[in-house]
């Protein structure tokens, strides 16, 4: 994946963790971000190690983005990850991490090759550089690479306290829910609604300011999101469910991997 690295890209290596060292780092680098940053605890958090850990890490694959000029031996050295699980593994075992907080049957049902995306994050030195754009074309090759149909995965903002950010819910409910066929809902109990302001009082711009950076990156690629936020109370954030057809992926995008994927073999 990174043969064609230039200039500035040629300090990364971009892989799929295969050693417990490598797994240790992205779970380091998922400690420094949603634990020290944004406040999370609960079970799976390891603050006498800081790592952030879960049941199902040993299922997914772990694509990580590595910083040459980083310690490996202080399992620094991981700066993106992205966790990715595929229907095949997930359906011989313990299933979806997300179907915890969402009844994912509609979208099983159709029998199509699904992706749980998870986990995702990026170093805080290193946002607003290449990083994001390494690991969003090396997940456009896998997703080529392995045939996959549906990308999935919940998605969050930061935070539990709804009025804050009830523009941006009221404007996914009412412009990017998902086709009723294939619509999950949040399981009974933890369901909150995301219809919260009628249409004609959404600030757009509003809306957009409040929504984050990644959720609108899968919106613009032709992404819907499901019915309903669950609040995450133990990870401080506000969970939506996000998902996208890859037939739906603009072709300007799907070019672009096809090349890379093509350059590779």
């Amino acid at each position: 994946m990174a043969s064609n690295l230039k200039s500035e890209e040629r300090h990364f290596l971009l892989k799929i963790a295969e050693s417990e060292a490598e797994l240790l780092a992205a779970q380091r680098l998922r400690y420094r971000v949603f634990v020290e940053e944004l406040g999370a605890t609960g079970p799976t958090v390891d603050h006498a190690r800081r790592l952030e850990s879960d049941d199902f890490d040993d299922l997914y694959d772990h694509m990580i983005l590595i910083d040459r000029r980083r310690d490996p031996e202080a399992l620094d050295h991981v700066v993106g990850v992205y966790r990715l699980l595929r229907s095949q593994v997930a359906l011989k075992g313990k299933g979806f991490y997300s179907n915890a907080e969402y009844d994912l049957t509609p979208l099983i049902s159709t029998g199509r090759n699904l992706l749980e995306l998870g986990r995702s994050c990026v170093d805080a030195q290193h946002r607003g550089g290449v990083a994001m754009y390494l690991l969003w074309n090396a997940l456009g090759a896998y997703v080529l690479d392995h045939g996959i149909e549906i990308l999935f995965g919940v998605a969050s903002f930061h935070g539990t306290e709804i009025d804050r950010i009830a523009q941006s819910l009221s404007y996914l409910h009412h412009h990017h829910l998902a086709p009723a066929d294939i619509r999950v809902r949040v399981r009974d109990g933890h369901y909150q609604s995301l219809d919260l302001i009628p249409p004609e009082r959404i600030d757009r711009v509003a809306a957009m300011a409040q929504t984050p950076a990644l959720i609108k990156a899968y919106l613009r690629l032709g992404g819907h999101i499901g019915d309903g936020a669950y609040i995450d109370r133990n990870f401080n954030t506000t969970d939506v469910f996000l998902m996208m057809d890859t037939v739906s992926m603009s072709q300007r995008h799907m070019a672009a991997y096809a090349r890379r994927s093509e350059a590779r073999r």
